[in-house]
């Protein structure tokens, strides 16, 4: 499923192609690309569902919390993310890349995924996609595309 949607966000998301794609079209091209009808589904499923957290006034996640709280992650979580993922998660917050909101709204795709494995750079995706979809993160987004995409590679003068 990751293959699928990294497929579309570089397709369709990041290179500014028209997004009025009828789904039933998206789905026949993904087919012709070589995807599974049923994986088809599951990702663009999991990609309403990342619209729908921008729509609802019912996010639980949403808080305000502290800026000195802590994280605590349940079992289920630390199964999927482990510490090298929870530490960049903690990383990007402390560069404030990613606010509560934010982290919360990545965990909770991540958590939506079908997958048994599950490492850093697929994070690292899932967290552009999510700053992508929510308002008013664009400097955030433009960070994080940078550290995806290894901008800092260069020197520093």
């Amino acid at each position: 499923m990751m293959d699928i949607l990294m497929y579309l966000f570089e397709t369709y998301i990041h290179s500014d192609v028209e997004l009025l794609v009828d789904q039933d079209e998206l789905s026949d091209e993904l087919s012709r690309a070589g995807f599974h009808q049923d994986d088809i589904y599951k990702a663009l499923t999991w990609l309403e569902k990342l619209a729908a957290l921008q729509d609802t006034d019912d996010t639980p996640y949403m808080n305000d919390s502290a800026v000195t709280s802590i994280r605590v992650y349940i079992p289920q979580e630390m199964a999927r993310l482990d510490v090298t993922c929870r530490g960049f998660l903690t990383y990007l917050e402390q560069i404030h890349v990613l606010s509560a909101d934010t982290r919360e709204m990545v965990i909770d795709r991540v958590m939506e995924l079908e997958t048994t494995e599950f490492v850093l750079d697929d994070l690292k995706w899932i967290i552009l996609m999510v700053l992508f979809n929510a308002p008013g993160n664009e400097n955030a987004y433009s960070q994080m595309e940078d550290l995806l995409y290894g901008a800092e590679d260069g020197y520093i003068h």
